[in-house]
């Protein structure tokens, strides 16, 4: 082979691989966008970065805060990302779309979206027990849509109860203006509860998948190009994620978890990160056999039938369609 057929051929064979490998020339550096900032909801992404899982599997992850103003399946969308992090309304809202957003994993098997309310108040048992009370909700937000299914079950209109615009801004539950507020009770909760537990007063929980209504939370996402152009690579990720959630979440990593929240996550003090810590445990470790990520198809489906019946979406996406084949890459 001459020089010049050399260099053409070398060329030739860096683009191509620069195509097949869009994070970069080798395909090992990966954005994983987060849906918040770090804090314990996020300990095994966190976890898998800090103990080398990631590494471990010969990949490059570079894990993102997410927050308000970060959207994950519209950078994975844009090529910003190769991975992130979304809530099943998100997903969902995606695949109407158009945007052929694939879910690799469910992080919570358990909705950490409750309503906190004062032990002192009239106890809700049941949906049909929230007529005449004040209710927080964020419009837009997939608690308007929860709340919507709950009054629908109770045969409850919007007449019946008063809807009060929840903001990042607890005050309003605080000075007692509002019976029962919107909190993941693994985050918020816990602070919420603690700062009235130091004034005397006991709160109570409403867990909606108590009473039928299952809303699938947040999971890990990529695109179907990633999919279907890396299999192996999604795979790759996939395990490792999972191996650091499952580690992060044994009761005798308990303080090495810590000590990683700890490091990405200054601003919490110490026994509330503890009882976060404890209580995201419970949300995410599913009953054997099930595993850590385990993809849940009939949840996602009621998710997506509540969304059509509150009229979020217009029209159904098959939402099945937007789950990993067989419900896991593990």
């Amino acid at each position: 082979m001459n020089k010049n057929n050399f260099i053409i051929t070398f060329f030739t064979a860096l683009a191509l691989m620069l195509f097949l490998f869009p994070w970069d020339a080798t395909c090992k550096t990966l954005n994983y966008r987060l849906k918040w900032l770090f804090n314990t909801s996020s300990v095994g992404d966190l976890y898998a970065l800090d103990q080398g899982f990631f590494e471990g599997a010969g990949l490059h992850v570079i894990v993102k805060a997410g927050g308000p103003e970060r959207d994950a399946i519209r950078e994975i969308e844009l090529g910003h990302a190769a991975f992130g992090v979304a809530s099943a309304d998100q997903v969902i809202r995606a695949r109407e779309k158009g945007a052929p957003v694939i879910v690799i994993a469910q992080l919570f098997q358990i909705n950490p979206l409750q309503w906190i309310y004062r032990a002192v108040k009239p106890v809700v048992n049941a949906p049909l027990d929230l007529k005449g009370r004040v209710l927080g909700v964020t419009y837009g937000g997939n608690d308007e849509t929860i709340m919507g299914a709950l009054l629908a079950r109770a045969d409850l209109k919007k007449r019946d109860v008063t809807l009060y615009s929840v903001r990042y801004d607890y005050t309003p539950f605080y000075r007692d203006l509002v019976d029962l507020w919107p909190c993941y009770i693994n985050a918020q909760g816990i602070i919420l509860a603690d700062k009235l537990a130091r004034e005397g007063e006991a709160v109570k929980f409403f867990n909606p998948a108590d009473h039928g209504i299952t809303f699938v939370a947040n999971s890990v996402v990529t695109s179907q190009d990633t999919l279907n152009t890396h299999p192996e690579t999604v795979r790759a990720f996939a395990r490792a994620l999972m191996a650091g959630w499952t580690e992060a979440l044994l009761q005798e990593n308990r303080e090495k978890a810590l000590e990683v929240l700890r490091k990405y996550n200054r601003d919490t003090p110490e026994d509330l990160r503890k009882k976060q810590l404890d209580a995201t445990r419970i949300l995410v470790v599913p009953p054997p056999p099930k595993r850590v990520g385990a993809i849940d198809v009939e949840d996602w489906k009621q998710t997506e039938q509540i969304m059509l019946d509150q009229g979020v979406i217009k029209s159904p996406v098959k939402v099945e369609e937007a789950l990993f084949p067989g419900g896991n890459p593990l």
